[in-house]
């Protein structure tokens, strides 16, 4: 059955009305280089029940693996009420709150996600949501950009220890603009941001540094002393920041003298299921005084003429959602259903909750720790403090590791060799609190296993830097 409602007699009947022959004629201004042309490698259509056998073959395909994976989309355990209530239709179809009159269930349930993320991140103010991390760290920097009136170079410290992915999205989202993104290497021993290579940076214009917290190796940065030296460089301070992590670790907020004054990244630790790569959500919170600067939704509180409670969108210019080329941001939308759930999961943990987690998470990979690294021919890489990721040397290849653990169920790790080939045969291995004891030793012996059979043939290889 087609998509489309019109017969063919109904859109004959419209292009006569408009005066053209075809459809095609509606689209001859359009160069024919800049044309796709056919789409060869676009499958023949199938039914229904094929489709829905394809997606459950490839949703099976992520089944029932121990995943170890972390690198930006964590496996954390879900209470079932939380999408019990997120897919009632009072939350699974509301969608736009443009009419604040008739949406005031969304609006509020904005405002409360919006009040949660500026208490986690100690900042004064939150949006209602971005499309994902990667995206919200751009839209983090180009706000920096704007609001830091003290710098005409448009120039961005950006350490390597951020996630490849984050970097390559920001490059592609601010190139155009005249922003240069300044990379700042990482320590070889500790996996922070080198300090000393910011001496290079002293005497230059900078309009804002990102700080990783933690960053993408695991390891816990020097965020105290890296705001200051924004701050007294007249620089802004970007914390990208994992949310759950926020449950032990100080708020930016609270780093250095005076606090980031951007707060931004991934909200899928918040109740968002891994789903086989997404939809996920952003969020980005700041201080008040860059309030207005700030892209995507803003949910305000206020009472009515009869004294009662109502929330409304606020401090939005109207050419955020209609006149977009003179706005601020491109965007004028949200992951509204995956903030809903992260909302739900925010109030069921409560503080509490969410530090007893995030301790958990810790624990557990400091157990990866003590037990891969008691196996010769497994080295941690790096020397400093981590939260819940953590990266060690092998001496085999990463990818027939892998391989290997596949081929028992378990997904060992993120293999850094493409994005950091100086690490040598390096894995970045996660543990949340969904790792039980039991799954951390069925792991090891495997290892045991793998490992020591190719130690057997071949000396250790390490990190070259």
């Amino acid at each position: 059955m087609p998509y489309i409602p019109h017969t063919d007699a109904d859109i004959q009947t419209m292009l006569e009305t408009i005066g053209v022959s075809s459809i095609e004629q509606l689209f001859d201004e359009i160069p024919a280089a800049l044309r796709c042309g056919e789409l060869e490698t676009l499958p023949e259509s199938v039914t229904e029940a094929e489709v829905t056998r394809l997606m459950q073959s490839r949703a099976n395909q992520d089944a029932g693996s121990l995943c170890f994976i972390g690198a930006g989309a964590y496996e954390h355990y879900i209470p079932a009420a939380i999408w019990e209530i997120t897919t009632r239709g009072e939350y699974y179809s509301a969608y736009t709150p443009y009419q604040a009159e008739a949406s005031q269930g969304t609006l509020q349930l904005l405002y409360e996600f919006q009040s949660m993320m500026a208490a986690l991140t100690g900042m004064d103010a939150s949006n209602a949501s971005l499309y994902d991390g990667a995206s919200g760290l751009a839209e983090a920097i180009l706000m920096a950009v704007r609001c830091n009136r003290k710098s005409k170079a448009k120039q961005i410290l950006m350490p390597r220890s951020v996630h490849p992915n984050y970097r390559k999205v920001v490059e592609t989202l601010v190139k155009n603009q005249g922003i240069s993104l300044l990379e700042v290497a990482f320590n070889p021993d500790t996996g922070k941001m080198d300090l000393t290579a910011l001496t290079a940076f002293a005497d230059e214009d900078i309009a804002a540094v990102v700080i990783p917290q933690p960053n993408f190796f695991g390891v816990l940065e020097e965020v105290d002393a890296l705001t200051d030296w924004a701050h007294q460089h007249k620089a802004l301070a970007i914390g990208l920041v994992n949310p759950l992590s926020l449950g032990i670790l100080e708020a930016p907020g609270n780093w250095g003298e005076s606090g980031a004054d951007i707060a931004c990244g991934e909200g899928q630790p918040l109740g968002i299921p891994l789903s086989s790569g997404g939809p996920y959500f952003g969020f980005i919170c700041c201080k008040k005084a860059l309030v207005r600067q700030m892209p995507g939704r803003i949910i305000g509180a206020t009472v009515d003429m009869e004294g009662k409670p109502g929330y409304t969108l606020t401090l939005q210019a109207r050419e955020q959602h209609i006149r977009r080329s003179k706005a601020t941001s491109n965007i004028c939308t949200n992951q509204g259903l995956m903030v809903t759930a992260a909302t739900i999961y925010m109030a069921m943990l409560g503080a509490k909750g969410l530090e007893q987690t995030a301790r958990t998470c810790h624990h557990h990979t400091r157990q990866i720790l003590e037990k891969f690294t008691a196996i010769e021919g497994i080295e941690a890489v790096f020397n400093s403090p981590y939260f819940h990721e953590l990266v060690l040397s092998f001496n085999m290849p990463i990818p027939q590791l892998l391989r290997s653990l596949a081929a028992h169920n378990v997904l060992g790790g993120y293999d850094l060799s493409q994005d950091y080939p100086e690490l040598g045969n390096s894995l970045l291995v996660c543990a949340t609190e969904l790792r039980t004891e039991e799954d951390i030793e069925r792991y090891a012996d495997l290892l045991n296993r793998i490992v020591a059979k190719v130690g057997n043939r071949n000396c250790p290889i390490k990190p070259k830097f």
